[in-house]
């Protein structure tokens, strides 16, 4: 497993529990951090503060993508692997959309539900098709 897909497991970690606890996802990473628990790679820290700083446009774009699927109905792990692929998509200039994609999806078939890969796919699929008039 690469260093990078390491730190969006980890950021996933960091946006699912604080989700669950109802608290900042910047906060428990602070706090994870100021702990000695923290993330060693500083790429976990930068997709969960990029999440944060983009979350309503974010949930925006996945609230119009996500056909037939509102955020509170989806599983909470797909939801957040949701987030972090289009943060990836959008504002991370140096993954490829292919990577964002693909890593949001295999993450998806390893923690989620038989179902989940192919909607992470779809959902971020079809995002990366407009990406152009969406940033």
């Amino acid at each position: 497993m690469s260093a990078r897909t390491k730190a969006r497991k980890r950021a996933l970690d960091v946006l699912f529990a604080s989700e669950l606890r109802q608290e900042s996802a910047v906060e428990a990473l602070d706090r994870a951090i100021a702990e000695g628990e923290g993330p060693t790679n500083a790429y976990t820290a930068d997709l969960v503060r990029g999440v944060v700083a983009h979350q309503e446009r974010i949930d925006q774009l996945l609230a119009d993508y996500a056909q037939g699927w509102t955020l509170g109905r989806m599983p909470a792990v797909d939801r957040n692997l949701l987030r972090l692929g289009v943060f990836e998509l959008l504002w991370a200039e140096d993954v490829p959309d292919a990577v964002a994609v693909a890593e949001a999806t295999s993450l998806a078939a390893d923690l989620s539900t038989d179902e989940s890969p192919a909607f992470v796919n779809g959902v971020l699929g079809a995002i990366q098709r407009d990406k152009a008039s969406l940033v």
